[in-house]
């Protein structure tokens, strides 16, 4: 007699007090039941059912039991809700987050390729750098790249951004071209500003390993990357920023690498999503499908103007 079937016989009759109800409950017969809590008593030679004609009470025994075996067959629940996921075709509505310069350079670009692979996938796009509640908002995963504050929810490293310093060549001519970490105090800068917190970010350099952390006479801080861009290009000033946003624009000479010899920190980038007990299918089959993306992205690897 199989173990896991006389242990939910056994845990069935605990939950329902009736050998009755717990058969029907089962779609088995009575008798059946009953053979099997029987069969578990003589295998574990203890009495687990207190029993009379009108009434199923569980001993002390069976109590310590019940709370053992009840945790066993969740477990074996969840495993096989997890297996099961991976043989299911992943489909329906899946609602996520992303920086918009993400979006709008690496991922949308490729997106055809992931409904060719999920045609039964519904995407919904946010595309900001705004903090998200996943869970007040239905967001079912969001890519943020950074330190991580939340750790309420499960990350998964799919990658990291580059960051180098740049400004208009315009810019440089009037203000010269700095020549170390410490020259870049002399100059105007444009600062990225944490949504979530209000933190500036100071501009991060590292040589021979020596780091050094400058601010600039900061002009401006800004908590979109797309709007910190587009100062820069304007001649605001010297700016830090991925190297994905300004490959084309340093190609083209509108933009020109300043302390390049000097390395700033890599920024990691992640996708989150909610703890749930069971990862569904279709937020797996996004979380591969992007992490696989930004492993092969010439943009994120820096294969192309930058090397």
């Amino acid at each position: 007699m199989d173990r896991f079937d006389t242990m939910l016989a056994f845990t069935r009759v605990v939950e329902l007090a009736s050998f009755t109800k717990a058969a029907h409950s089962l779609n088995l017969p009575k008798t059946t039941v009953s053979a099997q809590v029987v069969a578990l008593e003589k295998r574990l030679a203890v009495k687990l059912l207190n029993r009379t004609t009108r009434h199923v009470s569980v001993t002390t025994d069976g109590a310590a039991y019940y709370e053992r075996a009840i945790r066993l067959l969740n477990e074996l629940d969840d495993t096989e809700a997890s297996v099961r996921q991976f043989t299911t075709k992943p489909k329906g509505r899946l609602r996520i987050d992303l920086p918009a310069s993400l979006g709008r350079q690496v991922v949308m670009p490729a997106i055809k390729e992931f409904f060719d692979r999920y045609p039964e996938i519904e995407l919904e796009i946010g595309c900001s750098d705004r903090p998200v509640d996943l869970l007040q908002e239905g967001v079912d995963c969001v890519i943020r790249g950074g330190e991580l504050l939340d750790q309420s929810m499960v990350a998964r490293r799919i990658g990291s951004i580059r960051i180098v310093s740049c400004a208009t060549p315009d810019y440089l001519r009037k203000a010269g071209i700095p020549q170390t970490p410490e020259d870049i105090e002399r100059h105007s800068t444009i600062n990225y500003m944490s949504s979530k917190t209000g933190k500036i970010y100071e501009f991060d350099y590292s040589k021979d390993g020596i780091t050094s952390l400058v601010t600039g006479q900061r002009s401006i801080a800004i908590n979109d990357t797309d709007a910190s861009l587009a100062a820069g290009l304007a001649g605001v000033g010297i700016m830090q920023t991925a190297s994905f946003l300004v490959q084309d624009l340093i190609a083209t000479g509108k933009l020109e690498i300043v302390l390049g010899e000097y390395l700033s920190e890599d920024v990691p980038i992640f996708v989150m999503y909610p703890q749930n007990r069971h990862l569904s299918s279709k937020v797996r089959a996004f979380v591969d499908w992007v992490a696989e993306l930004f492993a092969n992205s010439d943009l994120l690897q820096s294969r192309t103007t930058l090397r």
